[in-house]
């Protein structure tokens, strides 16, 4: 199961980035399917959200479920920090940024919208586990 959610998660940023860099140009090129895009996007995330919360507490390497060695702190340590700090605050604040933005998508204030959708995506970006990552790279798709 935790194998699954990993790559459903996964799968999930791609779903991700691709709503956001839509929503974000029609935010800016002022279009009303703007409305229905940041519901997608909305659904993604808190989808996306709502297993990451059970990787972080219940998966693998979930905080329930590994032992530091006697005197590590995990803040010592760069792949458990990263994991259990730095990841799941600055997706909650995307999240969050996600959030508001549907509610100004759906009065249609492009601007507004288009701003706050951009920083999300841009605290994602620094966010994901890329491969190039010392220490905390992901895979770039599922099962490969």
């Amino acid at each position: 199961m935790d194998k699954g959610l990993l790559d459903l998660h996964n799968i999930l940023r791609w779903i991700i980035l691709l709503l956001l860099l839509i929503t974000i140009f029609q935010a800016f090129s002022k279009k009303q399917s703007i409305k229905r895009t940041s519901l997608w996007l909305l659904i993604s995330a808190h989808t996306m959200f709502i297993i990451g919360l059970y990787q972080l507490f219940a998966g693998r390497y979930g905080i329930t479920k590994v032992d530091l060695p006697a005197g590590e702190s995990f803040m010592k340590n760069d792949f458990y920090r990263f994991y259990w700090l730095e990841h799941p605050l600055m997706m909650i604040i995307a999240i969050i940024l996600i959030t508001i933005a549907r509610g100004k998508a759906k009065v249609l204030n492009y601007k507004a919208t288009g701003w706050l959708l951009l920083i999300a995506l841009l605290i994602i970006l620094a966010a994901i586990p890329w491969p190039f990552r010392q220490g905390v790279g992901g895979r770039w798709f599922p099962g490969i």
